[in-house]
């Protein structure tokens, strides 16, 4: 009864507090996930319903046994009855380790299902997704709530099923043992449901508590514990208060640690109470029926194991409703991501781009970001509600042509749209009006696994995944061979450096990349690219993470990988795009001047003007390293 009584408590001290009613529609999609996994549940459920049955059957033979003892019956019979309990107790284990099997096998075939099944979706989500949302919020969905839901078929129906079937048969045989006993222990119910409901309540608001207060510690440590926050508290920081204020969060965590402990053990101890008058009054009442000669003394000892198959079910029953209220609010958060639409989506009858030179094309493209109701969830931002005010459009009207093999630039103001236009082109967005081509063919009618094929980006963050420098270059050519990576690595003048740490290929590059210097990170992301040999290449502020002498060495790399390529390049440098066949100025969503860089020199206009900005305190006449067209 102990163990009935905490499993109560425990799933409502971790239930979730926006409980929601039943919904159909949220049903008919659990049924959903689960019919692949229809006949192992339908066993799983009938087994424990045999499991149950079982459990009443065990204290009648108990009380058979006593019976027999006390009539003086043969040794064989009550062999025959110790037998009997034995090979009762031997199938119930035998069914219990099968059921056990059975539901590990629907939860985590379940839990696979459902992560998967996110994971998929959210990787096709825009990147205004990301940018959007709280990265735990939304692996909290990929843990926490798909263990909620998948607990609805392991723990809480085959849970319900068995505690409802041996609830009734115990019951039944209860009262045809004796109506008047069963009512008797019956009227102690509501002092052992009672208190575990309120209990459980009690201890649910504790242990939300504790719960924000863990959170605050892991968000303390994460961020403090992360490469740049540790720096920044080496830095700025005062050591002294950050560690006042963990041990202040961690003190409450005790102190809620204690309370816990106490409100717990003064509730089994009180239900331990309970249980023992409920069997009192049971073996007082039957035994004055079994001196009386109305009752067997066997009875009396079935009727008091019985007990503790009446009370314990009825225990988890009186929970049951927030399990399952728990269970769907985590199929709910669940179905809340897969509902979320992808506003970039490739079509069923999407195509390949011929082999061969690719050309790039804007064609009158106008685009705004979509608002955060198209994106996002307001449960994922940690917000009240979402903002849906719509801004205006970033790109107006925005046309240019890039031929194959050509070189062209986008210079101009921050914010001016210059790495939107980089985004759209290999579909991370969807303009809202007008197209953006390769080749022929509108970026929106090709499958995603070409348009990675034919483009290859360089971002100005760099960004480099906490794995090996072998898997980070051959993220995008994973077939690449041990020579191919050298290579690349040699034309990023990076292998050197490679060659020269203990682990070589292997070494771990460490999170976030603080193990190298930003221009060994933005080297390693243009090795990245060059092993990925695409047709277009787009390098956003690719070097902007370089020293002069690193920005020679990459810049003499870059016009070597760019050498018979189309190639869109956006740099805040001018010195590095003299030499691009076409020049495009970018202000406030449009193109403002198109020419080469000696005609928007001779011109006069805003290029000019950036260029005498930037080079007015340098040698102007001194001929830099440039992208080669």
């Amino acid at each position: 009864m102990e163990m009935a009584a905490w499993n109560s408590i425990y799933h409502a001290m971790h239930a979730k507090e926006d409980q929601r009613p039943f919904s159909l529609p949220v049903l008919r999609r659990i049924a959903g996930f689960a019919r692949p996994h229809a006949r192992p549940l339908t066993w799983f459920l009938l087994l424990s319903v045999l499991t149950a049955a079982l459990a009443v059957a065990a204290p009648l033979l108990a009380g058979q046994v006593v019976n027999a003892i006390i009539d003086g019956s043969a040794l064989r019979p009550v062999l025959f009855l110790a037998a009997l309990i034995a090979a009762v107790a031997i199938a119930e284990a035998a069914l219990a380790l099968l059921v056990r099997r059975l539901s590990a096998q629907v939860g985590e075939g379940l839990i696979l299902d459902l992560r998967t099944t996110v994971y998929d979706h959210v990787q096709r989500m825009p990147v205004a997704f990301f940018t959007r949302t709280r990265t735990g919020a939304l692996v909290s969905r990929l843990n926490n709530d798909v263990i909620g839901a998948q607990r609805a078929f392991s723990d809480v129906l085959s849970g319900v099923m068995s505690n409802l079937v041996t609830l009734l048969l115990a019951l039944a045989v209860m009262l045809t043992l004796s109506w008047q006993i069963t009512l008797v222990a019956l009227l102690l119910l509501p002092v052992f449901v009672i208190p575990a409901r309120r209990m459980g309540a009690r201890l649910a608001r504790i242990e939300r508590e504790r719960t924000l207060h863990n959170a605050a510690m892991g968000t303390q440590m994460t961020e403090r514990f992360s490469a740049p926050g540790a720096t920044l508290v080496k830095l700025f920081g005062r050591p002294s208060e950050e560690s006042a204020e963990f041990a202040r969060r961690a003190a409450r965590v005790r102190d809620i640690g204690v309370r816990t402990a106490m409100v717990q053990e003064v509730f089994f101890t009180a239900l331990t109470l309970v249980s023992a008058l409920a069997l009192a009054l049971v073996y007082g009442l039957g035994g004055f029926y079994a001196l009386t000669g109305r009752m067997d003394a066997g009875t009396v000892v079935s009727m008091g194991m019985l007990l503790t198959r009446l009370y314990a079910p009825l225990t988890a029953l009186a929970g049951a409703r927030v399990e399952i209220m728990s269970a769907l609010v985590s199929f709910s958060r669940v179905f809340e991501v897969l509902d979320l639409k992808p506003l970039v989506d490739e079509k069923p009858d999407a195509r390949k781009i011929p082999p061969g030179p690719v050309s790039l094309e804007f064609d009158d493209v106008t685009f705004a970001y979509p608002t955060a109701d198209k994106v996002s969830l307001a449960s994922l931002e940690e917000v009240a509600a979402l903002d849906t005010t719509e801004h205006g459009p970033v790109l107006h009207n925005v046309s240019f042509h890039v031929e194959p093999g050509q070189t062209v630039a986008l210079v101009g103001s921050s914010g001016a749209g210059k790495s939107t236009i980089a985004q759209l082109t290999p579909r991370l967005y969807d303009v809202d009006s007008g197209a953006v081509r390769l080749g022929d063919t509108d970026v929106r009618d090709l499958t995603f696994e070409t348009i990675r094929a034919t483009l290859g980006m360089v971002t100005q963050d760099g960004h480099l995944f906490h794995e090996s420098i072998r898997a980070n270059l051959t993220l995008g050519a994973p077939r690449a061979t041990e020579e191919q990576i050298w290579d690349a690595l040699r034309r990023a003048r990076l292998d050197t450096l490679i060659a020269s740490l203990p682990e070589g290929l292997d070494t771990v590059v460490g999170e976030p990349a603080y193990r190298f210097s930003g221009g060994e990170r933005q080297r390693l992301t243009i090795a990245r690219l060059l092993l990925t040999d695409p047709e277009i290449v787009i390098l956003d502020e690719a070097t902007s993470a370089l020293d002069s002498t690193s920005e020679a060495a990459v810049q003499a790399a870059l016009a070597e990988a760019l050498q018979g390529r189309t190639a869109l390049v956006i740099a805040h440098r001018l010195s590095t795009i003299r030499a691009a066949d076409t020049i495009l100025v970018v202000e406030d969503g449009r193109i403002t001047e198109r020419g080469t860089h000696t005609d928007l020199l001779t011109t006069g206009g805003r290029y000019a003007e950036l260029y005498r900005t930037q080079f007015a305190h340098s040698d102007a006449g001194a001929d830099p390293v440039h992208v080669a067209g």
